[in-house]
């Protein structure tokens, strides 16, 4: 494992689970909880032939960022596409829980306890969902995370971390938007569906998976960050990435929560503008939804670097769009 200065120099798309869990943190700070050397391994691979990893493609602990205390779950895409089965299910719930565990703790030996000096929880997603060999554990897993979400609101803030090889999609697509903030590269992906998927059920005249440019262009960071799926999008780099963390960490949690995609009705109605939005403009392309949003050379901002982009990019804001009644 390289020294964490040398961590800090890496590319976060290229960077293992481990490497992005070590870099995230504090130099020397990381205990890894559930690790290899427990081997807790699935016990549904071996049953159908497949090889098995320690730590089950997910690397989960704590370490700290300054004085406060955060929980990280990271994924591994290397192994099984990072999909989730029962025990790295288990792993990353139980991680979770700690971190709503350990507030109450902390909250009750210090009363004052400010929001922003408490634990955080820091999710890297590189995942397609749910793993096929234990689809059932997988599923309960993902509905599991979810109701964890339900018990950190308003006390441990959720962060998504979104910028690894294989991108965030399938159940793991609806745990990432249920995160407090999201912070992407223009590397990372996020949706439901992955692009093969649609292209095998649909056909490659509804989505060319071959075709890199539009799937980026449908898909990727520069994109969320245009339709506001992602609340920042930075350069792809660990230290970069830690550095979007450690400034999130520093922010009361009523600012953290204004910056949640779903949640509370108001939401729900937000987003059904995007709704609306689908339906009187007809996109063939994410250009097309670009451009309607303001960006008058919408393909002029593919180019740009991303703080150029960031800087120059026209947003969508839903708050502005017709309401949309169902």
């Amino acid at each position: 494992m390289p020294k964490w200065n040398s961590l800090q120099d890496m590319s976060f798309l290229t960077a293992n689970a481990r490497q992005r869990a070590l870099g995230i943190v504090d130099e020397g700070t990381f205990t890894e909880l559930a690790g290899p050397m427990d081997k807790l391994e699935s016990p549904h691979l071996p049953v159908l032939g497949e090889a098995v990893a320690f730590d089950d493609g997910i690397v989960t602990g704590v370490g700290l960022v300054g004085k406060r205390p955060v929980f990280v779950i990271s994924q591994e895409g290397r192994f099984i596409g990072g999909s989730i089965g029962e025990v790295n299910g288990a792993k990353m719930v139980n991680t979770i829980r700690l971190a709503v565990e350990s507030y109450k703790k902390m909250k009750e030996k210090n009363p004052g306890l400010k929001d922003n000096e408490g634990p955080v929880v820091v999710i890297s997603f590189e995942t397609g969902g749910v793993r096929l060999h234990e689809s059932n554990a997988g599923l309960l897993a993902h509905a599991e995370v979810m109701d964890q979400l339900q018990d950190c609101r308003n006390i441990v803030p959720v962060i998504a971390l979104i910028g690894s090889k294989v991108g965030c999609f399938g159940g793991m697509g609806f745990v990432g938007a249920a995160t407090d903030v999201i912070i992407m590269s223009q590397y990372g992906r996020l949706g439901l569906t992955g692009p093969e998927v649609i292209e095998q059920e649909m056909g490659k005249d509804e989505f060319d998976a071959s075709d890199t440019s539009l799937v980026f262009r449908t898909t990727g960071g520069k994109h969320k960050y245009i339709m506001t799926d992602c609340n920042y999008l930075e350069d792809d780099k660990v230290s970069i990435f830690r550095a979007a963390v450690q400034k999130v960490l520093q922010m009361p949690m009523a600012e953290i929560n204004a910056q949640r995609r779903i949640g509370t009705k108001a939401l729900v109605e937000k987003q059904l503008k995007g709704v609306r939005l689908s339906i009187d403009l007809h996109p063939k392309d994410s250009m097309d939804v670009w451009k309607s949003v303001g960006n008058a050379d919408p393909e002029h901002l593919i180019d740009l670097k991303v703080p150029e982009f960031v800087q120059n990019a026209k947003r969508l804001d839903l708050d502005q769009q017709k309401t949309y009644e169902i």
